[in-house]
């Protein structure tokens, strides 16, 4: 009988083009950059730089698409995503990075994967998990000692 209200995710917040944003921008939803943006953006959704878009600014994100230009230090929980238009001058700290064909990037990059829960068991209680642990070691040990 009683219905619950539709969540929407949010409006976008759109710097267009032609438009010059100093400061810093916190936001919930998600966040399109077509003009000049200048100052830190956190955003918990997914911020996308338009192929016009300029952003010289630190960014925190769910997920980022650049297609026009970036100049500063990137921290994406999920996927960084740069175009073949898209140019990013900055360090990155991502989950996953897709850079197509075209796309520029220069910096320093480095990715991690969210924690993954540890096993309550200690691999030296089960035969079998201390086995896979030593297989695995072994397999790492050689291939470092091919490759020289």
């Amino acid at each position: 009988m009683f219905k619950e209200p539709k969540r929407s995710d949010g409006t976008e917040t759109l710097i267009g083009q032609g438009t010059h944003v100093e400061g810093k921008l916190i936001s919930e939803n998600g966040i399109r950059i077509e003009g000049e943006y200048r100052g830190d953006i956190e955003c918990k959704g997914d911020v996308i730089v338009g192929e016009c878009g300029i952003a010289r600014s630190g960014i925190t994100a769910r997920d980022l698409t650049i297609a026009g230009k970036v100049f500063g230090d990137i921290v994406v929980k999920g996927r960084l995503t740069i175009t073949a238009s898209g140019q990013l001058f900055g360090n990155v700290l991502a989950h996953t990075m897709l850079i197509q064909d075209g796309g520029m990037y220069n910096g320093n990059c480095r990715m991690e994967r969210s924690a993954e829960p540890k096993s309550r068991l200690h691999p030296d209680s089960d035969p079998m998990l201390h086995q896979q642990q030593q297989a695995k070691e072994n397999a790492a040990k050689e291939k470092a000692r091919q490759a020289g």
